[in-house]
């Protein structure tokens, strides 16, 4: 659907008399535009009966019509005759439904607003629909197979079921019983149930069903990436011959697509610009030697200009093919970004931020004051200086400004020479140049020169010098454009050449064919921009990336498991139907596609699956793939898809709302699903990780140091700072009683504290780490000047190291697998509890490492017989304000990318995010 508050229609104009002088009726007149895709369209027209508010008509049904919300949840607000009409080959299903709600079920029949309710219609839905499968999830969580879930019961499902399990539970805590009773009272449809804490099987339905329970994450959608890098670092929303409706060669030509492309989110278009027929020869676009039909410039410029900041605001880039000289006024709603200071080597391209609302010109930049002949043949790689309609200035600029003045064709040189010049002024960030080689185009290091590739040369790029065009796509823009011989405008697939870096990766938008439903759906997200921030990998200088790789060593790979459940109102026919599932990314991603089986019984309304889950186990790199689930029937049409990024993915029970083939909510057909995605785990580890797990997946930092144990040392040896100190005690002198740390009190569930305490050398279960939150758990380090410099190494290498005990280390140590420092049981590792800076150790004095109580739990260990013990061993308790003892527990976990503090026993320690293992 579009919407534009100038009305184009022929027959409309005449009958409000639109062009007529000082006529106002232009600015009161609205057309919503309708249609399955952008090319077989109905138009609507409105009126209004004051000035602007046409604008507010437009502006408002835009707002819903691209609302996130109401694109990704279930449409249950129908009329019983549009429910007649959804289902006419079960009329007799439907009538019993009606009359189980106590609804009229004549088809005749009308129904008062007061009887249709909200309530009657969701017991007229689930009549309709029964759904076997939400009562079979109900009875595995209700309390003692009784008709209702408790708070607690709840609680746990939404935990273990419906929560993402890469989640840091210290920044994303667990549900609590008491946070699901807002959800109770807000889907549990029998009051009594709500009052007592209580849920039933359709609670639990209105709930999967309601907006919590999204398969994708809300603020993906929402414009939230970073707008202020350099344009060649972002995807850019494309169309190849924008113009055409049909085929390249007998298509139709329509300034319309103009507008459906804009208002679809396209940030670049692309103008073929002839010279038109005689006497006038007013310019026109077309596709030049073929038999398509040709459209006036200045209708398309018409059309640019009232479409091409209504859906985004950042900038649109108009490639230009030109095949004529001709002089036009400029639309002033069209801003142009002039070359005020000449582009030089080395310097970026701004930010989409930074050109918000204006036009860049991509065309041939000219050098001299005269223009090239024009172009004997229409080629995307031509080199020739092109003159196309000259564009008006700003203010400040020389040139025609008047939106009155008609386009006329330059019949003399100098006409010739102010278009080319005028043209050529505003050619600046966008310069198109013919490749000739990676590395010709690293000597020039010139970020705005760009170069267009036919989709079988740039499949041989990607091939043969992967790495190569992924640098190249860093530092400036390509362009690719389908193949000639796709007469029929039919599409390559994108997702290649965005492995690469390709921004403007340009397709037919008049065939809704799989690629186009692709570049659709992806460039749904980031608030609609037509702008799509490129992944690290593919930014940076200082990395390198393989599309091609079958291991990113700085990325932890995911494993995304799908279990089809079920469907609910695939088609409005009784026909078996089924469901295919695949993965769409680098090419060392898995490749299967899944099927389901076809439904038992012809049953489109709730066909029940149920069958295995669906397991893509290693997918390399997730940011940049997306799983596509699409229903047929058993005839191999085509009922519904979707499409969706796997990083907005959210896992748990969910309802996919499917979408027709040009990317359109459907209003009732879904899919219900359970998805879960979870880091990569080698199956070779898989055993030890769910021990782990099964132990005690990640430590609270209360939980953390709890469980500290402190050392008395055997011996102690002076440190740098207790040299420097001559108020510190040394190995020989024990601190003065003001200076001794708190006596704990006894305590017989706790380890007592020994000088050393010996333990089994065991493998230590590895924990994979996660990459969505930043801190996982707490050490406290000895010895921080090392981190910094801790060798970076193979991960595979490194689990495999601390799976195998060293023959060389005492095998009662518990030591840290990355610590260059020898392992001695008698020695103490220091911590200043009056600094919040950890201080940095003697080189000679080694540290007692101790296991993890949570871990492997200790017994008391007997005291040496060269030191007293202390009176008691419990921890101070943190509501005293008391400090801990500065003999700290050293504890081993694997090192992650982040830093953090915490308050614990009225001390603050600084610590690195690590993961335990």
């Amino acid at each position: 659907m579009s919407v534009r508050s100038h009305q184009q229609h022929p027959k409309v104009r005449n009958v409000f008399n639109l062009d007529f002088p000082n006529s106002d009726h232009l600015v009161k007149t609205l057309t919503v535009v309708t249609g399955p895709d952008m090319v077989n369209l109905t138009y609507h027209n409105f009126f209004a009966y004051k000035e602007k508010v046409t604008q507010n008509w437009a502006a408002d049904i835009l707002s819903i019509a691209y609302n996130p919300s109401r694109n990704n949840a279930l449409d249950m607000d129908r009329s019983l005759s549009i429910i007649y009409k959804m289902f006419p080959a079960d009329k007799k299903r439907v009538e019993g439904a009606l009359a189980s709600a106590h609804l009229p079920k004549g088809k005749g029949d009308t129904m008062k607003p007061d009887i249709f309710t909200e309530a009657a219609f969701k017991l007229f839905l689930m009549s309709l629909c029964p759904r076997p499968e939400i009562y079979e999830i109900f009875t595995s969580y209700s309390a003692k197979a009784k008709p209702y879930m408790t708070k607690e019961s709840l609680a746990k499902f939404v935990n273990e079921k419906q929560r993402d399990s890469r989640l840091n539970e210290e920044l994303f805590p667990r549900f609590r019983p008491d946070q699901v009773k807002a959800l109770i009272e807000k889907y549990e449809p029998c009051s009594s149930n709500s009052n007592r804490g209580q849920i039933s099987p359709e609670g639990l339905l209105f709930y999967l069903m309601g907006p919590e329970t999204s398969v994708v994450i809300l603020d993906k959608l929402a414009k939230c990436q970073d707008m202020s890098q350099p344009l060649p670092h972002y995807l850019i929303k494309s169309s190849h011959n924008t113009y055409l409706t049909a085929g390249q060669f007998s298509g139709v030509s329509s300034p319309e697509m103009y507008r459906q492309c804009l208002l679809a989110g396209c940030r670049c278009l692309e103008l073929d610009c002839w010279k038109g027929k005689p006497p006038d020869e007013e310019p026109i676009i077309t596709h030049g030697f073929t038999m398509t039909t040709e459209i006036l410039f200045k209708d398309v410029i018409e059309a640019i200009a009232e479409s091409a900041f209504k859906t985004s605001q950042y900038p649109v880039i108009l490639s230009f093919e030109n095949h004529c000289v001709c002089v036009c006024a400029w639309p002033p709603s069209l801003k142009c970004v002039f070359s005020h200071e000449q582009m030089k080597p080395g310097l970026q391209i701004p930010s989409p931020a930074e050109l918000m609302g204006k036009i860049l010109i991509k065309n041939k930049k000219g050098s001299h004051g005269k223009p090239s002949q024009a172009c004997p043949k229409k080629t995307e790689e031509s080199e020739q200086p092109i003159v196309t309609a000259s564009a008006g200035q700003e203010p400040n600029q020389t040139g025609p400004t008047n939106p009155e003045d008609q386009c006329v064709t330059g019949g003399t040189a100098g006409q010739e020479v102010t278009a080319y010049e005028e043209m050529s002024a505003i050619v600046n960030y966008i310069q198109p140049t013919k490749f000739i080689s990676f590395d010709n185009s690293r000597k020039k290091n010139k970020s705005y020169l760009i170069s267009s590739f036919v989709e079988t040369k740039g499949e041989s790029m990607i091939s043969k010098t992967a790495v190569e065009f992924v640098e190249y796509n860093k530092r400036q823009m390509s362009r690719i454009y389908p193949k000639g011989t796709r007469m029929d405008s039919s599409n390559y697939s994108p997702q290649p050449f965005w492995n690469a870096g390709c921004q403007m990766v340009a397709l037919n938008y008049q065939t809704m064919d799989f690629p186009m439903q692709h570049n659709m759906s992806l460039f749904e997200f980031n608030g609609r921009t037509g702008y799509l921030l490129k992944h690290d990998l593919l930014r940076r200088s200082d990395k390198k990336f393989d599309p091609y790789c079958e291991r990113i060593d700085t990325i932890v790979a995911n494993t995304l498991t799908i279990k089809i459940y079920s469907g609910q109102f695939l088609s409005d026919k009784s026909v078996k139907t089924g469901v295919e599932v695949e993965i769409i990314g680098l090419p060392g991603d898995p490749k299967k596609k899944y099927r389901t089986r076809w439904s038992t019984t012809p049953n489109a309304i709730n066909p029940v699956w149920n069958e295995e889950p669906f397991v893509f186990e290693k997918i390399l790199l997730p940011d940049m793939a997306s799983l596509r689930v699409v229903v047929h029937e058993e005839g191999g049409k085509f009922l519904g898809h979707r499409i969706i990024p796997i990083e907005a993915l959210q896992s748990g029970f969910q309802h996919i709302c499917l979408r027709s083939e040009s990317n359109m909510p459907l209003t009732l057909p879904a899919l219900f699903v359970y998805i879960e995605v979870k880091d990569y785990i080698p199956a070779a580890f898989a055993g030890t990780v769910q021990a782990k797990l099964s132990i005690h997946y990640s430590l609270s930092f209360t939980e953390l140091f709890a469980n500290v144990v402190s050392l008395e040392p055997e011996t102690k040896a002076p440190s740098p700072v207790e040299e420097a100190d001559t108020t510190t005690g040394t190995q020989d002198t024990p601190p003065t009683p003001e200076e001794a740390p708190p006596e704990p009190e006894p305590n017989m569930d706790s380890p007592s504290p020994a000088n050393t305490i010996s333990v089994e050398a065991e493998p230590i279960p590895i924990i994979q780490p996660s990459v969505v939150g930043p801190i996982q758990s707490v050490e406290h380090v000895t010895e921080p000047e090392a981190l910094p410099n801790t060798p970076d190494v193979d991960p595979e290498a490194a689990i495999a190291t601390e799976l195998t005990p060293d023959p060389k280390v005492d095998s009662t140590t518990c030591t840290d697998p990355n610590s260059n420092v020898d392992p001695t049981p008698n020695v103490d590792s220091t911590l200043d509890v009056n600094s919040n800076v950890v201080p940095t150790p003697d080189p000679d004095v080694e540290s007692t490492p101790v296991a993890d109580p949570a871990i492997a739990p200790v017994p008391p260990s007997e005291p040496s017989s060269s030191d007293p013990a202390p009176e008691d061993s419990t921890p101070p308790d943190d509501n005293e304000g008391n400090t801990s003892d500065s003999s700290m527990s050293r504890i081993y976990f694997k090192k992650l990318n982040a830093y953090s503090t915490s308050q614990k026993f009225g001390h603050t320690y600084t610590f690195k995010g690590f993961s335990l293992f």
